[in-house]
């Protein structure tokens, strides 16, 4: 495959010896088949793709990635756009909830810069590989030309690739950019079929009229882009951001290098649904942290055929539900490597 098209790559099989051999520990646990419920599947699907018999996710990797949108001309966040500056310095200053969680997680956290108004000597800590100012408004133009969408690509491929060298066994990818659930609405409309009056909420806060607005913004701008929305890639990039982007291509990455994935919430679905598009490949190595408190989230969760873990009504971002997440997954592990089994512990099996 060229390099050109790296993202066309299929990702490896996960091991469907590894699966059985998991499935039939389970069975042989000390408690009623299936009484773990989808903890039970999250440890063997682990297990099938780490292709051992004691799965972890112990080594955690959490990137950020920060993008400016030209669509907030459109007066459709209910904050100013320096605040995805702004964020940026508190999440390397630790004072962000995904700053505080990965602490608590001991993993490790980088925030990248994709493409915002910050200046690198002001953010000391980020790491800085900006394609651009801002996207373009795509309400009446691409948000980025092509060029700019292979570069965002490349920039989550590069994020993974550090993190598999540090033999990573969870990567989680977050965001930060004030008008990307705009883009993220219009993105998944295009790439499910959804109307986007469905899947448009208030994002950082809109109060009713506000959605109302941003509804009507979208529905320009898919009208302006339809005939040139027939395949995920001109999806992605006449309605995407560079943060969102750059995500689908860490997914991508990530899959390829046999890295378990846990995907965080709208925003982030958005840059799964692409990938996922792009290469159906992956799906194995996804897993959905949770169910957002966007209202289209459930809609777009059911078009891809997936289900999220938890639903904790969030709608934060930045990573912060997937990370909370990642404990429910230790524990998954845990009870599948440390309980004894009926006859280890010699307690009598059903008949």
């Amino acid at each position: 495959m060229s390099q050109l098209n790296w993202w066309k790559s299929p990702a490896p099989s996960i091991s469907q010896t590894c699966l059985k051999q998991a499935q039939q520990r389970q069975d042989q646990l000390t408690k009623p088949p299936g009484s773990l419920g989808r903890l039970e599947s999250i440890a063997t699907q682990l297990a099938a793709i780490q292709h051992r018999d004691t799965p972890g996710v112990d080594k955690v990797f959490i990137a950020i990635f920060a993008g400016d949108h030209g669509i907030t001309e459109e007066g459709i966040s209910a904050f100013p756009q320096l605040v995805t500056v702004e964020m940026q310095r508190n999440f390397v200053n630790g004072g962000a909830a995904i700053s505080v969680l990965a602490r608590q997680l001991n993993a490790e956290l980088e925030i990248i810069n994709t493409g915002t108004h910050a200046d690198p000597d002001e953010l000391n800590g980020v790491t800085h590989l900006p394609i651009a100012k801002q996207t373009q408004n795509f309400k009446d133009q691409p948000a980025m030309d092509t060029n700019q969408w292979r570069q965002a690509m490349g920039v989550g491929k590069k994020i993974v690739e550090q993190a598999q060298q540090k033999q990573i066994e969870l990567f989680i990818g977050g965001e930060m950019g004030i008008g990307n659930t705009a883009s993220a609405s219009a993105v998944l409309s295009a790439l499910c079929d959804i109307p986007v009056e469905n899947i448009t909420g208030p994002g950082t806060g809109l109060n009713a009229s506000g959605v109302n607005h941003k509804v009507a913004i979208l529905q320009q701008a898919l009208e302006h882009h339809r005939p040139n929305l027939t395949n995920p890639m001109e999806i992605a990039r006449r309605l995407g951001g560079f943060e969102i982007v750059a995500l689908a291509g860490a997914y991508l990455a990530a899959a390829q290098n046999a890295m378990s994935v846990l995907v965080d919430g709208f925003i982030c679905s958005a840059a799964a649904a692409i990938a996922m598009k792009l290469n159906p490949s992956i799906e194995p190595y996804l897993f959905f942290s949770h169910c957002s408190a966007e209202p289209g989230h459930k809609l777009v969760m059911s078009s891809l055929g997936v289900s999220p873990l938890v639903d904790l009504n969030l709608r934060l971002g930045e990573a912060s539900g997937a990370a909370v997440v990642v404990p429910l997954l230790r524990s998954a592990c845990a009870l599948h490597n440390e309980m004894a089994t009926f006859a280890q512990a010699e307690v009598s099996n059903k008949s």
